[in-house]
């Protein structure tokens, strides 16, 4: 796999300085074994009412951040022929997908791998492309350094070409949608 991703976080000391709390590989990254190339990384996180400067990303429990609260992360994406190989074992990836992000993972339409909804707003940089969105009316070819703005719709990420694709992605909870969901 890549190189781990430095994180470099930054605060105040108690003299009132800016300075460097934290530089090295995020302490919370995951190598997925049974979707070979695909690799989530928790940069930081916050939730309503958390003290600023601690790193919460070790003992965080959920995946999804609460109303209020953001998820900082970055994630590659393998080729989807990492999926049509004869050697994938979908149940073992979905398992350690439950493993590694319950929350998300239970987000999941079984019979339309990868989508899924989230109650929060998600800002996404493509870092590495190109990579593409699906959504209920189609898809949408990204490049490097493209940016989407996901505000709680149905999506799933599609890598049609043949490297990793990796994406930014800070997401923000929000209070539920009273709207109903299309499920085609």
């Amino acid at each position: 796999m890549t190189e781990p991703v430095r994180r470099v976080v930054t605060g105040v000391d108690d003299t009132g300085r800016s300075v460097v709390l934290h530089d090295g590989p995020a302490p919370r990254s995951h190598d997925f074994v049974h979707v070979p190339g695909m690799r989530t990384t928790l940069l930081w996180a916050t939730d309503a009412g958390a003290g600023a400067g601690v790193d919460p990303t070790p003992t965080l429990l959920h995946d999804l951040p609460d109303a209020g609260g953001t998820r900082f992360l970055t994630v590659s994406f393998p080729p989807e022929t990492v999926y049509t190989d004869p050697a994938f074992d979908p149940a073992r990836a979905a398992e350690e997908t439950r493993a590694v992000s319950p929350d998300l993972a239970a987000r999941f339409e079984p019979d339309h791998p990868g989508m899924h909804a989230t109650e929060t707003v998600d800002y996404q940089i493509v870092l590495k492309g190109p990579i593409h969105l699906e959504l209920d009316d189609g898809v949408v070819a990204l490049s490097t350094g493209d940016v989407v703005v996901a505000c709680g719709n149905r999506h799933a990420w599609r890598n049609l070409g043949d490297t990793p694709a990796m994406l930014g992605v800070v997401m923000v909870g929000r209070p539920p949608d009273p709207r109903p969901r299309s499920t085609p």
